[in-house]
């Protein structure tokens, strides 16, 4: 990259730069990188890693510009072994839909060899779990009005982000700015203009280490599927769709604080959650539907004429409405057993993923971005980060049902072709009462007075200004749990899009 290209005027960095005190670890590492991409000491002096996960790392870097202003960088290095299809797709949805309506755009791409640094301006943001309980309601509502409007944006050149949380939507509270970042997970619709999203180019198992580790659990293993139609769909979106179902949790493209205050504790996180029999009385039981035309049980090597005719298996009298023995029971019968676990699409990050990602349906869209915005409106109306926490995905489903029902959970998954069993019914939780106690919007007249004390001694930045705080959250409007109902909608045919959020009439002056 020359300074006559881009305006960066390509300096050596200084010995003051190179003397500047970091972690051993963090030294090392920017020194790797510059010898890894040599280019990239010729142009920024890298201040820092801000950032690491799985597949990538982020540095936030300096560039003299040749206009003599320094200007801040963010340089996310991805690890050598990434799929070049993957990291070619990510960039081209940076450049096609990044840089407008809240989208992260890319400002250069350097390579060199098997490395790749892909630079994007740097946005200076707060932590989500920092500010969470000091918000107006205010500025939750224009959060998430700016989110959504992100996810219109993508959504129309179909993009499926897949990773939609609050480390991935940068915020800064003081300029109110907002940037959507990391699309390393991002898959296409079948209507998608990213060429590289598009299903016949994208017939590849990406990164064999993000492959999607089979979940134990206490139903079949069988694709559930209504017919063999269904399951030729599963079959061909496993080799269609990105298999990288790892997410990149860790990654912060900001420093994110793990600690979780009172304020802030998960909802479902108090206990330990490690299996399904941790719940109390174990009162939720999930089965799997299985292929009704492809119960194909593994056969021992016995010769067959070995085997009399009355002994054979008998497969092809099963009729078109039955499966096999254990269906829509709590128990797994043989055939189940021998079946290869169900391969769907499951990327993102737990605690945000929608109910049909959980119950491994393969026909996946928009909606599943939609869910997850659902679940971080319902962090910021409850004032409880993360909402849900779970071990594995049927313990997910289960704090699903806890706040949304379990006869309507049962009657969703019917409609995509899923079969759900709870033993107890669990009521629907009413989205107004639940937020207001876990906020606890009513407090006594002490624990008032020690509220007014501590905002006095906060940061401007760490606080809207008391009128406004305490008027938004003593008149929260009826439309904001409308809308996050709808967000939660537990079908995904029926849950609203994007756009129709936005003309919700809880924002009708924002647009």
């Amino acid at each position: 990259m020359s300074k006559d290209d881009h305006g960066v005027d390509i300096q050596p960095r200084t010995e003051n730069d190179r003397k500047r005190k970091l972690p051993c670890d963090v030294k090392r590492d920017i020194e790797l990188l510059y010898e890894a991409v040599p280019q990239l000491s010729k142009v920024f002096t890298i201040i820092d890693r801000i950032g690491e996960g799985t597949f990538s790392s982020v540095y936030l870097a300096e560039a003299r510009m040749k206009s003599g202003i320094t200007e801040k960088f963010a340089l996310k290095h991805l690890i050598p072994t990434s799929h070049p299809i993957r990291i070619a797709a990510e960039l081209q949805c940076l450049t096609v839909a990044g840089g407008k309506e809240n989208v992260m755009g890319v400002t250069y791409c350097f390579r060199k060899d098997d490395h790749i640094v892909i630079v994007m301006p740097y946005m200076e943001h707060q932590a989500f779990v920092d500010i969470l309980g000091s918000l107006s309601f205010e500025e939750v509502r224009q959060y998430i009005y700016h989110l959504l409007k992100a996810l219109a944006h993508i959504h129309h050149f179909g993009i499926i982000h897949r990773d939609i949380k609050p480390s991935n939507f940068l915020y800064n509270r003081l300029e109110k700015r907002y940037a959507l970042v990391d699309f390393g997970l991002a898959q296409g619709t079948s209507d998608t203009q990213i060429e590289l999203l598009k299903a016949p180019t994208v017939k590849r198992p990406l990164e064999s280490r993000s492959a999607a580790r089979p979940t134990a659990s206490s139903g079949n293993k069988a694709p559930a599927c209504a017919s063999s139609t269904a399951e030729s769909t599963t079959q061909h979106s496993s080799t269609a769709l990105p298999k990288r179902s790892l997410s990149v949790a860790r990654m912060k493209y900001g420093k994110e604080s793990v600690t979780i205050g009172p304020a802030q504790r998960s909802v479902f996180g108090e206990r330990n959650l490690n299996s399904l029999h941790s719940i109390e009385g174990a009162i939720l039981k999930l089965v799997r539907p299985t292929a009704r035309k492809t119960v194909v049980p593994k056969r021992r090597a016995t010769p067959a004429k070995a085997l009399a005719a009355s002994q054979r298996p008998k497969i092809s009298r099963l009729g078109p409405g039955l499966t096999c023995s254990c269906y829509m029971t709590d128990r797994v019968c043989n055939v189940c057993l021998s079946r290869k676990q169900q391969v769907a699409p499951r990327a993102g990050t737990p605690g945000f993923r929608a109910p049909e990602v959980l119950t491994k349906c393969s026909n996946q869209g928009t909606a599943i971005d939609i869910w997850s915005a659902g679940v971080i409106l319902l962090s910021l109306l409850s004032a409880r980060y993360p909402f849900f926490k779970a071990s594995d995905d049927l313990v997910a489903l289960t704090q699903i049902m806890t706040i949304r029902g379990s006869k309507e959970t049962i009657r969703a998954a019917k409609k995509f072709g899923k079969a759900v069993l709870c033993s107890h019914e669990l009521p629907t939780q009413d989205l107004r009462t639940l937020c207001e106690r876990l906020r606890g919007t009513q407090p006594s007249a002490e624990d008032k007075v020690k509220d007014l004390d501590s905002l006095d001694k906060q940061h401007p930045l760490d606080r809207g200004t008391t009128e406004e705080d305490k008027r938004g959250w003593d008149c929260v409007p009826n439309a904001v749990y409308d809308l996050l109902d709808k967000l939660l909608d537990l079908n995904p045919a029926t849950r609203i899009t994007a756009p129709k959020a936005l003309h919700h009439p809880l924002f009708k002056d924002l647009r």
